[in-house]
């Protein structure tokens, strides 16, 4: 059977859409995990004090189970005791409808390796025991700070802005130029 060019031309044609269509559905799901730095400005005076969380949203790659947790560290009990020395600490989950009425830092994406490295980390301050959260020397800030570090970030902590989340993660993002964050103010 002899074929014409315009038959040649038609099933060449089929066969290069179809191998292209398999190529583009044998692609590697866009899968990722986000990982957001937040800030609440809180309120002595409502009894929320300013504080610094992380958020994670997005997909694992390798089993892709869906995640959008969150976690700051703070004092277990909020009482005087926390400004004269170390008192006992945990993680604490911020209620979805107050995520989106905090301050958006800024938002790194990090690898499954990277992101199960940082669950450890909530983990261990999560689970250490004893008197671990300090204003000073392991509190919120620093709990983020370390999650920060994790992400590949350069990290300080300045004596001034120990107590003022907001203030310190706009002078993480200035320290870290290619996240492109502008401060927020107010």
């Amino acid at each position: 059977m002899a074929m014409t060019l315009r038959a040649v031309w038609t099933f060449s044609l089929r066969l290069l859409l179809s191998i292209l269509a398999l190529v583009a559905f044998a692609q590697p799901a866009s899968a990722k995990v986000e990982v957001e730095f937040h800030s609440f400005n809180g309120s002595v005076f409502f009894g929320r004090y300013p504080h610094t969380f992380v958020v994670f949203r997005g997909t694992l790659d390798d089993t892709g189970q869906k995640v959008f947790e969150n976690f700051g560290f703070t004092a277990k009990h909020v009482s005087p005791a926390v400004l004269s020395g170390p008192v006992e600490g945990e993680i604490y989950v911020e209620q979805p409808k107050w995520i989106e009425r905090t301050n958006r830092h800024f938002t790194v994406t990090v690898d499954d390796a990277t992101y199960r490295k940082m669950r450890s980390e909530v983990d261990f301050w999560g689970n250490h025991p004893g008197k671990f959260y300090d204003l000073d020397r392991n509190n919120c800030i620093h709990f983020v700070g370390k999650i920060a570090q994790m992400a590949g970030l350069k990290v300080d902590y300045p004596k001034d802005l120990l107590r003022k989340p907001r203030a310190w993660l706009n002078h993480i993002a200035a320290l870290n130029p290619q996240l492109h964050a502008k401060a927020i103010n107010g």
